[in-house]
C-alpha cells in the first residue's frame, strides 16, 4: 500500500472512531464469506457499519486516544470493526444473536463513548443495555404516569357518584 493511500485509510478509520456512539471489535476466523455476508446485512439492517480493517492502521488511527493501549491486546489477527452512530448498543445486540447460530465469530473488545470494554463487557452489559428506541419508550411511560394519575383523581369524585346513585336504584327496586 502506498504511503498517501494509507494517510487516507488511517484519517477515514479515524474519522469513524471521532464520530461513533460505540464499537465493538470481531475476529471472524474460521466463518465462511456466506456466514459473513449474512452478518453484514443484519449490520445493515440496525444502521451498524462494519469493515474490516489493518490492525496496523486502526494503532495509527488511534494512537492519541487515551484507551488505545488498551486495545493493543485485541489488535491482533483478523479484526473486523463495528461501528454504532446513533445506538450504542445496536452493534452488540447484532453480535449477540449471531453468535447463537454461530460460535466462530468472537468479540475481542468494545469501545463506548470513548470507554474500554474487554470482551465479557460486551456480551453481558452492552448488548442487554436497552436501545434507542426502548429508551424513548420508558421516558415517554415516565412521563405519562403523572398525568394518567392526574385524569385518574379528576374522575373518581364523579366514578363515587355514579356508583353512590346505582346502589340507591338498587335498594329502591328491592
Amino acid at each position: 500500500m502506498e504511503r498517501a493511500t494509507k494517510l487516507a485509510e488511517i484519517g477515514e478509520i479515524k474519522g469513524r472512531f471521532d464520530k461513533m456512539t460505540s464499537a465493538v471489535f470481531l475476529d471472524f476466523k474460521g466463518m465462511t464469506v456466506e456466514q459473513v455476508s449474512k452478518l453484514r446485512v443484519e449490520f445493515r439492517k440496525n444502521g451498524v457499519e462494519y469493515r474490516v480493517v489493518k490492525n496496523t492502521l486502526v494503532k495509527q488511527a488511534l494512537k492519541d486516544k487515551p484507551w488505545s493501549k488498551q486495545l493493543t491486546g485485541a489488535l491482533s489477527g483478523m479484526t473486523g470493526v463495528a461501528w454504532s452512530y446513533e445506538d450504542p448498543s445496536a452493534a452488540a445486540k447484532v453480535v449477540k444473536a449471531f453468535r447463537k447460530d454461530n460460535e466462530k465469530l468472537k468479540v475481542k473488545a468494545g469501545l463506548v463513548e470513548g470507554q474500554y470494554l474487554d470482551d465479557k463487557a460486551v456480551e453481558d452489559q452492552l448488548a442487554t443495555m436497552p436501545g434507542k428506541n426502548e429508551l424513548r419508550a420508558m421516558l415517554l411511560a415516565t412521563l405519562q404516569a403523572p398525568l394518567q394519575s392526574f385524569v385518574a383523581l379528576l374522575q373518581a369524585p364523579t366514578q363515587n357518584l355514579v356508583y353512590v346513585l346505582a346502589a340507591k336504584e338498587r335498594e329502591g327496586q328491592k
